[in-house]
């Protein structure tokens, strides 16, 4: 990295023209005096002149020491801007923030969460991602990510809003047709429409409050990596489908899908909010979590935390 300017030196430069001492300038910058001279025999010898004449009474800048001097003055102002700059924006709710989340959720209701937000924070950008694979929030500079599961990398940062129930549900015509199974082991004789992402593949299992553990495999002539696409084979009556109940719930308001195994639970997912590791969470980024949890804890499909 020798080709990197020396930017402690160029400081420590500008203090002691500020200073006209060595020692003033080690004391201002809590440094050794052997450290200030250091910095002035390196600089010297990067750009190969003398920025100082120098004597035992006095000390000046020569020609060479003048213009850099203008240089370095500027390099100190750019860079307080700089901090400045940053400082103020991970102090006020400004600026950009980059969030990832779930297709399905993040198109049925993280998109109509947004507008509130916006109204609210008229100063702060969003840059969104919905993507139903998991993203590395590091690699992809993402502030901030909605991840429904349960976590499995505990270096990440995170807030847990709350539970989110599976059902299995299918259309009243798909019940007329095939009838209604009473147990797990009676999926063996049904049609599944399964979502890609899901955990445990075609292996369905459900935990009863009584009997314990079942698990089924399941026959899935659909298999789709977007759990909202599997909706129009579930209403044309062509399977069940384990959906999560923030897709669900609607439909079954509506009596266009039914729940049934209600006394056999499958494992619930989790609602968080999560920001990469190791870092401070700026005004904005806090900001947004903290709607977020306003907006999806009032959901009528929203579990405990």
């Amino acid at each position: 990295m020798a080709n990197l300017p020396d930017l402690e030196a160029w400081v420590i430069f500008a203090k002691v023209v500020e200073t006209g001492s060595f020692a003033r300038t080690a004391e201002e910058l809590s440094l050794s005096q052997g450290t200030v001279s250091k910095a002035i025999t390196r600089l010297e010898t990067r750009v190969k002149t003398m920025l100082f004449h120098r004597t035992s009474r006095s000390m000046s800048l020569t020609d060479s020491g003048l213009i850099a001097l203008d240089y370095a003055n500027r390099i100190i102002e750019e860079g307080t801007a700089v901090e400045a700059e940053l400082t103020e924006q991970a102090a006020s709710v400004r600026g950009r923030v980059r969030v990832a989340a779930p297709m399905s959720f993040g198109l049925s209701h993280v998109a109509p969460a947004l507008p509130g937000f916006m109204a609210k924070f008229p100063e702060v950008s969003l840059d969104m991602e919905f993507n139903d694979a998991l993203v590395d929030l590091v690699q992809g500079r993402f502030d901030l990510a909605i991840r429904i599961s349960n976590l499995s990398d505990s270096s990440l940062l995170a807030r847990r809003l709350c539970t989110v129930r599976i059902l299995l549900v299918g259309s009243p015509n798909y019940f007329k047709q095939y009838g209604k199974p009473k147990h797990p082991r009676d999926l063996a004789n049904h049609r599944a429409l399964q979502y890609a992402y899901s955990p445990s593949g075609t292996n369905w299992r459900f935990t009863h409050s009584l009997h314990g553990e079942f698990t089924q495999v399941v026959h899935a002539p659909l298999r789709i990596n977007n759990a909202e696409a599997l909706e129009p084979a579930l209403h044309a009556g062509l399977g069940l489908a384990l959906q999560p109940e923030f897709l669900a719930w609607q439909h079954i308001e509506a009596g266009k899908l039914e729940t049934v195994l209600e006394d056999w639970q499958a494992e619930p997912i989790a609602l968080h909010l999560v920001t990469p590791p190791g870092r401070r969470r700026p005004a904005r980024v806090q900001a947004l979590i903290d709607y977020f949890y306003d907006y999806f804890t009032k959901k009528p499909w929203a579990g405990e935390s």
